[in-house]
């Protein structure tokens, strides 16, 4: 076994407790000051930022790392708050869009500069401008080799079937 010496345990450990600590704030924060979740908030604010405020499901649900399981879930309670709603693709009617609604778009409106301002004082305020762009490029080296590993966040790649 290739155990992690002392620095590198340190590490680790706060890396772990940022991954809990800070998702978990700014999901509290948007649950208290906005009643939704920080998904719901990546999707609605994806959206918003979009082409006619329109994504196909797919390409929304790789844009929020989600899988479109959870994204049709999350896009269906999104519908009936009247945030959201789903139309077939003009281009290619196997695809599914889900398009921001005027209602949706007065949500993100009136959401993002308390999560702006939450993202602002519990990272980017706390961080030098060089640290902030280390943490940018530590944090895409990460999601590159996790790309390339056999896991990635929505679950385990599948396997090629063994040889006969």
């Amino acid at each position: 076994m290739n155990w992690l010496t002392a620095e590198e345990q340190a590490a680790w450990r706060s890396v772990v407790a940022l991954l809990i600590r800070l998702p978990a704030a700014i999901e509290a924060e948007l649950q208290r000051d906005a009643g939704i979740s920080q998904f719901e908030f990546l999707v609605l604010s994806g959206l918003s930022e979009a082409p006619d405020r329109t994504l196909r499901m797919s390409d929304l649900a790789a844009m929020a790392s989600g899988s479109l399981s959870r994204l049709s879930h999350v896009v269906s309670r999104l519908e009936a708050r009247g945030w959201v709603r789903r139309e077939a693709c003009p281009g290619d009617g196997r695809f599914i869009n889900a398009v921001l609604t005027d209602d949706g778009w007065a949500k993100v409106v009136a959401t993002a500069p308390g999560h702006v301002a939450a993202v602002r004082r519990l990272l980017i305020d706390v961080l030098t401008p060089e640290q902030l762009r280390e943490l940018g490029a530590i944090s895409d080296e990460v999601l590159t080799g996790l790309a390339r590993s056999t896991i990635i966040p929505n679950g385990p790649v599948a396997s090629p079937a063994p040889p006969d």
